[in-house]
Order: structure tokens, then sequence, then C-alpha cells
């Protein structure tokens, strides 16, 4: 099970490494979808530590992606951010079968805005 963390940052890295949507419009100052998935395909964070210190710092960095980028792909990185905080508040840090089956859906949905 200790190896599904690293499984998960490389998954999202190669879901979101095709990113090239078109631009929608914001009313937020946030980075338009293109500009979102431009930054998500060139994002280099490597987490660091036990797998709990990874999980908080996964959780902790999704949640500052998220506030950054387009609503249509802010979404889904903060529920993403919301199950690595519980991940990372749990006695392993280390997502459950279900956890990362949330994970791969709302990377599914990411990747619906950045082909």
């Amino acid at each position: 099970m200790k190896k599904l963390l690293p499984a998960v940052v490389l998954v999202a890295g190669m879901l979101l490494s095709g990113c090239a949507g078109s631009a929608a419009p914001s009313a937020t100052p946030r980075m338009s979808v293109e500009e979102s998935c431009k930054f998500l395909n060139t994002d280099t964070f490597v987490p660091t530590g036990s797998d709990k210190d990874k999980a908080g710092q996964i959780g902790q960095h999704y949640q500052e992606v998220a506030d950054k980028v387009a609503p249509e792909v802010s979404e889904p990185i903060q529920k993403m951010a919301d199950i690595m905080k519980q991940v990372a508040g749990s006695p392993t840090g280390v997502q459950t079968s279900e956890q990362l089956t949330q994970l791969r859906q709302q990377m599914d949905k990411i990747g619906q805005h950045c082909k």
C-alpha cells in the first residue's frame, strides 16, 4: 500500500500531461482553462518525508492549485485536496482503494477539460 501515494502523483502527472484545452471566459481573476491546463502540465511539485507528510503536502499543494486555476478544473482539484487531507489525517497516511478511486474520478474530470 505504501507505493500508492507516489502512484497517485505519477498518475495525476500523466493525466495532466496532455492538457491543452481551449480558453474559457472567467469572471474571477483566475487562469483560463487553457492557462490552467498548461500550468498543470508543467507543475513539478514533489512531496517529501513519510507517507503522512507526503499526503499532507499533496493536499496543501492541491488546495493552492485549486485556488489559482479555472473553476472548471478547480472543483475536481479541490475535491482531490480534501481527499488527500483525509489521507494525511489517517493513521498510515496511505490512500484506501476507495480514496484512490475517488482521486481517479476527479483526475478524469480534469482530463475532460484538459485534452
